[in-house]
């Protein structure tokens, strides 16, 4: 039942996201266009080679979490969030530890949202 409830929460999460206006319409195609590719079986690298093939997926999943939690504004985020704010803290720990494995220079070819100055 919880496991439900979860789903539903994130449904409708991504929903408000993908139709929230203050960001851009290609970065939510490319958020779009990275969770298609996590959820599909087919993998940039096969998952058979080991360690290398979970790679793609992780790089992916980085991307995703840092752009959430270290590119776009927290109020924007916090708007539609449905965990509360104990969940937030430790995914947006999660999301620095992960944006190790993502190099600067891919991530602002990819991102077209700015923050607000303030």
């Amino acid at each position: 039942m919880q496991l439900k409830i979860f789903f539903e929460d994130l449904k409708k999460f991504l929903s408000n996201t993908a139709n929230d206006e203050r960001i851009p319409a290609r970065d939510k195609k490319v958020l779009m266009a990275m969770v298609a590719l996590i959820l599909s079986p087919v993998d940039i690298i096969p998952d058979w080679i080991p360690i290398i093939g979970v790679m793609d997926d992780l790089i992916i999943f980085s991307l995703i979490l840092d752009y959430f939690f270290s590119v776009l504004d927290q109020a924007i985020l916090l708007s539609h969030y449905p965990w509360g704010m104990k969940s937030f803290a430790r995914l947006k720990r999660i999301a620095r530890f992960t944006s190790i494995f993502v190099p600067n220079l891919i991530k602002d070819r990819i991102w077209k949202y700015t923050r607000e100055p303030f």
